[in-house]
């Protein structure tokens, strides 16, 4: 396995290809075995051979994707935590993809719990912030696209009552203000998302408080778009995950 893995390393450092003798020089093992191991990696995929030359596979490729996406996945994860712990609240990392609000991550505390999903987020965006703050990002014919297929429906006593209020209230959202949503979703409960860029998706980092700590939902909301702006823009990562 380790030689294997010695042969993969030498094959992709070798954007060109490169003849078996070269990557067996390499990785430091005798031809014969090198072959052996080539003929392998082929079969199983993991390389391809053109022209006496070695080329990483679709096998390989998809093993690095897969590790990208992952340290993707832990960054935005430990800029959540970060992030939960620094401002004293529970931050959720949502995107909207493929016609679906997505909630990607969710970083919490026993002492500060996130909001329990007691009416799925995907059919209940017009009533939360994160559902809110993804569809301000969309144009009109998408955001009729997702109601005509998750409709306006009462949630607690003070949600949106209908699609066109709604639809209205989503037009006049500032491109990059926070969106406030207080007791739509649950009651007792206020919350405040934050649009970002999410590659070609649209995005959102949200946070929520209990409804006796309104008074916190803004300030912590700028002070999270703060850091993330400071995050994104020292750090280039991807968020789109």
């Amino acid at each position: 396995m380790q030689r294997a893995m010695r042969l993969l390393e030498a094959v992709a450092s070798r954007e060109q290809g490169a003849p078996a003798k070269q990557l067996a020089r390499e990785a430091g093992l005798a031809l014969p075995t090198a072959y052996h191991l080539l003929r392998t990696l082929v079969h199983e995929g993991y390389l391809r051979r053109d022209k006496g030359l070695f080329f990483l596979g679709e096998a390989a490729e998809r093993l690095s994707s897969s590790g990208a996406q992952q340290k993707r996945r832990s960054t935005v994860s430990d800029a959540l935590a970060h992030w939960r712990d620094s401002i004293g609240v529970p931050v959720y990392y949502a995107i909207y993809r493929d016609g679906e609000i997505e909630v990607m991550c969710i970083a919490d505390t026993p002492g500060n719990p996130a909001v329990e999903e007691w009416a799925d987020f995907r059919e209940t965006g017009h009533a939360h912030a994160i559902g809110q703050c993804l569809l301000s990002q969309l144009d009109e014919k998408a955001r009729r696209d997702h109601l005509d297929r998750y409709p306006v429906q009462s949630i607690t006593p003070y949600t949106v009552r209908d699609n066109d209020s709604l639809l209205r209230r989503l037009e006049r959202t500032g491109r990059m203000e926070p969106v406030i949503e207080r007791q739509e979703y649950a009651l007792g409960t206020v919350c405040a998302a934050i649009p970002i860029t999410a590659g070609s998706a649209a995005g959102t980092m949200a946070i929520s408080l209990p409804s006796h700590q309104a008074d916190r939902l803004l300030p912590a909301a700028r002070q999270l778009q703060s850091e993330i702006g400071r995050l994104l823009g020292t750090l280039a990562i991807s968020i789109s995950i």
